[in-house]
């Protein structure tokens, strides 16, 4: 059942990206270029998901359990070093410079999208550095 439903959590959220248009990498590059051709489109998007995270989690974590597992899987770890600021520099140069994240890199793969072929590639090989790295 779990599977399921997380099949179509993930189709919700791939129609979302395309509906939206985070699936098109001219988007967040536009996006990203504010002396340029600047499209604040993102900015709504990143700030309704911002909304609808906040909310969801007030209503969610008031139950006192999830409805398909046996527990919340919440993150411990609330400090900010080295590891989470590399981590979050990498990913945003490699969002600046190809235009995709995971999630929307993923579905445009399922579009036909010719940048995610060297995209997907590039970030599978980064996951798998990072845990090479985090495993020493």
């Amino acid at each position: 059942m779990s599977l399921v439903v997380n099949l179509l959590l993930g189709l919700l959220f791939g129609i979302g990206l395309v509906v939206s248009g985070m699936a098109d990498p001219a988007k967040i590059l536009n996006f990203l270029d504010v002396a340029g051709t600047w499209d604040p489109s993102l900015l709504f998007v990143m700030g309704g998901a911002a909304v609808t995270t906040f909310i969801g989690y007030r209503f969610v974590l008031r139950k006192p359990r999830p409805v398909l597992s046996d527990k919340f899987q919440l993150p411990v770890r609330r400090g900010i070093d080295g590891r989470l600021l590399a981590g979050a520099a990498l990913f945003g140069i490699g969002w600046g410079l190809g235009g995709f994240c995971p999630g929307p890199a993923l579905t445009a793969l399922g579009l036909g999208e010719a940048g995610t072929l060297l995209f997907i590639p590039a970030m599978g090989a980064g996951v798998l550095v990072a845990k090479l790295a985090t495993a020493r």
